[in-house]
């Protein structure tokens, strides 16, 4: 049996303070900020909803009474025992998804899971809903970090049997929800962990082979839909409505049309939506509200986009909340915003990885910045226009109270790592 140190291994570190207090300054400040604009976005008729439906009043529970206690918690316990007990993390978080895969796909009636918005991605558990996706992220870094802390000389085919199927296990099961934007997190996730794994160049030049080979075959998908949406002479909105072109055509990706949709929204809105009030209708109403927020911002609650109804009530709290930041407190507070997470992100996540002693933590360090990159890259992206609309939230800044918990969760092991960087020497 090996001991600790084979396990972990050695890195070179020096000493210092116990506690990163930075991370959790920069958390706190983002937070205030989630509150206030989720407040404004719900401003235009704040008299009307009963105060315990308040978004605002909920993140503020979820974060104070959940949150930041695990977040204590997980900061001061020695992240050791994730180690030791990452198959079992792994388990459960992919045992919560097989319930929504279920239903969604079969049909199968299934007591507490809960579908919205045409998609089943919630367990219902009264006083909040959770959604299993955003623990499989955390179950998954938490094993593929043990997989490759574990496996420090050469990988043999056994072990890439394995990393793989850690990765494509909950990527499949998200996907059948379906929820294409959370199986993109898991990509990232792996391929920075591989980096920093030292393979050969080669590997990655044939990753990028493939990845390649993988955006012709989304493009002769798209451009088959947009064929299929001319010879049919029917609408974008009609076609998802039925799923058309996925329940007939003969050879396409696995995808449902109206994600479809929001891909060739974004690659060639004048073909899917001319008019822009359809599919695209969101990602050009948050242009409108980015670009008119100046360099100072219009004042708290005092943004017309979302107050007037231009961008919808349901997105403008969680998904598009950096487009009401942005209309409201200007560049000054969308920057103020990206750098804090930046600093998170590289001061605190990387830092950690970086100074950590041992294997386990320097993995786990990066698949979790990895994955606050990942959401604050896209979610930012498609509100500016640059990334289609993938309906993946900004970390601690959306409403949500699962998401709150995860990024609360993920920084803890963060804040855990720094306080333990020297106990594996």
């Amino acid at each position: 049996m090996k001991s600790g140190y084979d396990i972990y291994g050695t890195v070179p570190g020096r000493r210092g303070v116990k506690t990163d207090f930075i991370v959790p300054v920069c958390m706190f400040v983002l937070f205030l900020m989630g509150v206030a604009f989720i407040y404004s976005a719900q401003s235009y008729n704040i008299d009307e909803i009963p105060l315990a439906r308040q978004f605002w009043l909920r993140q503020v529970f979820f974060f104070f009474c959940v949150g930041l206690p695990v977040y204590a918690f997980l900061g001061w316990l020695d992240y050791k025992w994730l180690f030791t007990y990452a198959d079992v993390i792994y388990a459960l978080s992919i045992a919560l998804l097989i319930p929504l895969a279920l239903k969604e796909n079969l049909g199968i009636p299934v007591p507490l899971v809960e579908s919205r918005y045409n998609a089943t991605r919630w367990i219902d558990l009264g006083l909040l809903s959770i959604q299993p996706s955003e623990i499989a992220k955390i179950g998954t870094c938490i094993m593929s970090a043990a997989m490759f802390a574990r496996y420090k000389g050469k990988k043999n085919a056994k072990f890439w049997i394995k990393i793989g199927l850690v990765f494509l296990i909950p990527i499949l099961l998200i996907f059948l929800q379906p929820d294409l934007g959370s199986t993109l997190v898991f990509i990232p996730m792996l391929f920075a962990m591989l980096y920093i794994s030292n393979l050969p160049k080669r590997f990655f030049v044939g990753v990028t082979v493939l990845f390649c080979a993988f955006i012709g075959a989304v493009a002769a998908d798209i451009y088959g839909y947009n064929s299929f949406l001319n010879s049919n002479n029917m609408t974008a909105e009609e076609a998802s409505s039925q799923n058309a072109y996925g329940s007939s055509a003969t050879f396409c990706l696995p995808l449902k049309d109206y994600q479809r949709n929001r891909i060739l929204a974004f690659v060639a809105p004048e073909i899917v939506d001319p008019r822009g009030n359809g599919v695209s209708w969101n990602q050009r109403q948050s242009l409108i509200s980015v670009g008119s927020g100046g360099i100072f911002g219009k004042g708290l609650a005092e943004g017309t986009q979302a107050k007037l109804g231009y961008l919808p009530s349901s997105v403008a709290y969680n998904d598009f909340i950096f487009s009401v930041l942005a209309e409201e407190s200007g560049f000054l507070g969308a920057a103020l915003a990206v750098v804090l997470m930046a600093v998170i992100i590289i001061y605190g996540c990387l830092r950690a990885g970086q100074l950590s002693r041992d294997r386990f933590g320097q993995f786990m360090c990066v698949g979790i910045a990895v994955i606050l990159m990942t959401h604050t890259f896209i979610n930012v992206g498609m509100t500016v226009g640059i990334m289609p609309i993938t309906g993946l939230p900004l970390p601690m800044l959306s409403y949500g109270g699962t998401f709150v918990l995860t990024c609360c969760i993920l920084l803890g092991l963060v804040q855990s790592v720094y306080r333990h960087r020297n106990d594996y020497a």
